[in-house]
């Protein structure tokens, strides 16, 4: 792996390099290649992602004369795995993970999130090697520079957030969820979930979990319906 290369990528210089190369080394990695020098990145994640909370929310709180709850909901959905994940992919984080060769097969959601987690666990390692000057710098020109976008698209609201305005607005109730169906074993469940309006049924979305799937449900319902 050229190192140098994602350095430039990031706009970064390392002073050390090893923090940067465990910072794109998923856990998975290790499983098969026992004798790699270096540790996986969910320390520096967790790192990281304390860093990246801080940065964001100092940023918000200076430039932005919101209530709460509405710097809350910016924040994450500047900081949620869908938008760290493009932000990677624009940065080409992807072409240096580090990845067992099932992992690397997985281009869905998965991805998104190992993509997400390394971005934070980069954030991580620039603090630790660089100090908090240079992860601010990073992280104000990479990641909050997407917030007017965020803002201005109302994009801040997720799904179920948007479609229950619109109903409450327009109808005045408040759609509900049921689940329809769950499949697959205990540790890798699909559940299907519907979001009715009243007794109509007006979206179905499929997850990992209730709460995803009911999130895809509203989304469907946005885009198959005029309300």
């Amino acid at each position: 792996m050229d190192i140098q290369e994602l350095e430039k990528n990031l706009k970064v210089k390392f002073n050390n390099p090893d923090l940067l190369m465990t910072a794109v080394t998923h856990r998975s990695y290790l499983n098969e290649n026992r004798d790699f020098h270096l540790p996986h990145n969910e320390r520096l994640e967790f790192l990281g992602d304390a860093v990246l909370e801080l940065i964001s929310t100092r940023y918000l709180y200076e430039n932005y004369p919101h209530p709460e709850g509405e710097l809350t909901n910016f924040r994450s959905a500047l900081v949620n795995y869908r938008m760290l994940s493009e932000i990677a992919r624009k940065l080409k984080v992807e072409d240096f993970l580090l990845m067992s060769k099932g992992e690397a097969k997985d281009t869905g959601r998965a991805r998104q999130v190992i993509l997400a987690n390394a971005l934070e666990a980069i954030i991580g390692a620039i603090y630790l090697d660089l100090g908090y000057e240079a992860a601010k710098e990073f992280v104000l020109r990479d990641i909050v520079v997407e917030l007017p976008l965020i803002i201005n698209a109302g994009s801040y609201l997720d799904p179920k957030s948007k479609l229950q305005e619109i109903v409450q607005d327009k109808q005045g109730i408040t759609p509900t969820y049921q689940v329809i169906s769950e499949q697959g074993p205990d540790h890798d469940k699909v559940f299907l979930v519907g979001v009715y309006i009243g007794n109509t049924k007006v979206g179905e979305g499929r997850g990992p979990s209730k709460q995803e799937a009911e999130v895809s449900a509203a989304e469907n319902a946005l885009k198959e319906n005029q309300f």
